[in-house]
C-alpha cells in the first residue's frame, strides 16, 4: 500500500468514526440539509433528446419507466440538484461539406429546443453561463440549466461556430463521440487512431481562446494526452469512470487520472452502468440491440422523425431485455478510488440521464441524494461532497474563463 491509500484509509476510517459519534446516524436527512446548502451539477445529461417531443413538459413529473424519462423540474427538486448540463449531442456522420452542413443546423435546433423550454418555464429554471447564474438561480429557487456541446463534428471546420455557440449559452465541447471525427480519434472507433489533429489543435486553442472547456469523454487515450500537451486550460471529462474498476475504454486509467489531475481538470463520475461495472454477458440483448445500431445506420445522419422512432426501439428494448445495472455503490467504488489515485480535488458527477445512465439507487434525478448518503456513510466530509457535487467543476469553469481573459488582453 503507497502512502497516499494509507492517508485516504486512515482518514476515511476516523471520518467513519466521527460520524458515529456526532452525526446520529440520520444519512438521509443530513443529506437533505447538505443539499440545501451546496451547489449541485450534473455535467452530463441528454435531456434535450426529449425536448424534441413536442408533447414532453419539463415542469410535470414523469415516469422513468412509462415515460422514458430520466430528469424534469419537480425530480430535480426532489433530488436535490440544482444545475443540470444539457447536452447538444450530434451523431457522427460523413465528414464532407455537406454532412457537416446539416450537422450544424441540428446543432441549432436543439439549442433552440433549450432555449424556447427555458423560455417556456421561467418561473422554474434559467440560463446559467457561469458558476455566480448558478447560485442565483438556487436562491430563487429555481434550477440551472448549463449547456454542453456534446460531439465536435456540430462544428464542422469552421472555427467561428465555437464563438458562436459560446454565445448560445455552451460552456464545453466533447471533443468526438463514438467515430473518428476531423478533430480528434475515438476511445472507441478502431479504424484509425491518430490522436489530436492539426486541426483538433486550433481546434482546443479556440477554445482557450473563447473561454469553452475541452472535453475528453469519448476520446482515444493519444488524443487525451495530446490535449493535456496543447490546452492552455484544465479539461473536464464530463462523463467517464475509472478504468481500473471496469475496463471500458471509455473510461480513464490511473495514468490518465493522474495526468487530468495535474492540469487542474476533473472527471465527472458518469453512473450509465456499462461504464461502472461490467455487464454480466447477455446475448439476447446484444443481438438485439447490434441490430438496432445496423438499421438506424450507427444512428449517424438521421432526421428528428428517424432520430424519434430509434430512441423509441431503443427504450423498447430496454424494457424487453432489462439489464443487470451497476448500483450507487458502484459508483461511489469508482468515486473512492479516484480520490485515492488523484485526491477529491478532482472528481465530480456527470449521469449520463436520458442517454442511457442510471444505476440501482439513482436510476434517475428523484434519487441522486443516494450517492450523498453512500458518500456520508463512507466518511467523506461536507466539504468533500460540495466539491465532488459541483464546486471542483465550477473552479475548473472558473479557471478556463480566466485562461480566456488572459487571451484577449
Amino acid at each position: 500500500m503507497n502512502i497516499r491509500n494509507a492517508i485516504f484509509l486512515v482518514l476515511l476510517i476516523f471520518g467513519i468514526a466521527s460520524i458515529g459519534t456526532a452525526g446520529g446516524g440520520d444519512f438521509k436527512k443530513r443529506a437533505e440539509n447538505l443539499h440545501k446548502k451546496i451547489l449541485t451539477v450534473d455535467s452530463h445529461t441528454d435531456s434535450p433528446f426529449q425536448l424534441m417531443d413536442p408533447g414532453f413538459d419539463m415542469s410535470q413529473r414523469h415516469n422513468p419507466d412509462s415515460a422514458h424519462s430520466k430528469l424534469d423540474f419537480p425530480r430535480m427538486k426532489e433530488g436535490g440538484l440544482d444545475a443540470a448540463f444539457f447536452a447538444v449531442f450530434i451523431a457522427q456522420g460523413k465528414r464532407d461539406q455537406e454532412a457537416n452542413g446539416k450537422a450544424i443546423s441540428k446543432s441549432l435546433v436543439i439549442f433552440d429546443s433549450i432555449h424556447s423550454m427555458i423560455d417556456r418555464n421561467k418561473a422554474l429554471c434559467g440560463l446559467a453561463v457561469t458558476e455566480q447564474d448558478a447560485l442565483k438561480l438556487k436562491k430563487e429557487g429555481k434550477r440551472a440549466i448549463f449547456i454542453g456541446v456534446e460531439n465536435g463534428y456540430a462544428i464542422g471546420n469552421d472555427l467561428s461556430l465555437i464563438r458562436k455557440y459560446y454565445d448560445l449559452g455552451a460552456r464545453y465541447i466533447t471533443l468526438c463521440h463514438t467515430k473518428n471525427n476531423d478533430i480528434c480519434s475515438s476511445s472507441t472507433d478502431t479504424s484509425s487512431i491518430y490522436g489530436l489533429t492539426d486541426f483538433g489543435k486550433k481546434v482546443v486553442r479556440e477554445m482557450n481562446r473563447t473561454g469553452m472547456i475541452v472535453d475528453v469523454s469519448h476520446i482515444s487515450d493519444q488524443a487525451f494526452y495530446d490535449v493535456l500537451k496543447f490546452s492552455t486550460a484544465p479539461v473536464i471529462a464530463s462523463h467517464s469512470c475509472a478504468r481500473a474498476l471496469c475496463n471500458n475504454p471509455r473510461n480513464l486509467d490511473d495514468n490518465m487520472l493522474k495526468a487530468l489531475a495535474e492540469k487542474g481538470g476533473v472527471i465527472q463520475m458518469c453512473i450509465l452502468s456499462d461504464y461502472v461495472k461490467k455487464p454480466d454477458p447477455f446475448p439476447a440483448r446484444d443481438s438485439a440491440f447490434a441490430a438496432l445500431r445496423k438499421k438506424y445506420r450507427g444512428f449517424a445522419d438521421l432526421s428528428e422523425d428517424e432520430m424519434k422512432k430509434a430512441h423509441q426501439d431503443w427504450d423498447a428494448l430496454d424494457e424487453k431485455y432489462p439489464e443487470k445495472l451497476a448500483t450507487v455503490a458502484d459508483v461511489v467504488d469508482h468515486i473512492d478510488h479516484i480520490v485515492r489515485v488523484i485526491g477529491v480535488d478532482h472528481v465530480g458527477i456527470g449521469t449520463d440521464f436520458d442517454g442511457g445512465g442510471g444505476v440501482t439507487g439513482c436510476y434517475d434525478v428523484s434519487e441522486m441524494k443516494n450517492i450523498t448518503i453512500e458518500l456520508m456513510k463512507r466518511g467523506y466530509s461536507d466539504d468533500a461532497i460540495a466539491k465532488i457535487w459541483g464546486g471542483n467543476l465550477m473552479r475548473v469553469l472558473n479557471a478556463v474563463g480566466r485562461t480566456a481573459d488572459q487571451f484577449n488582453k
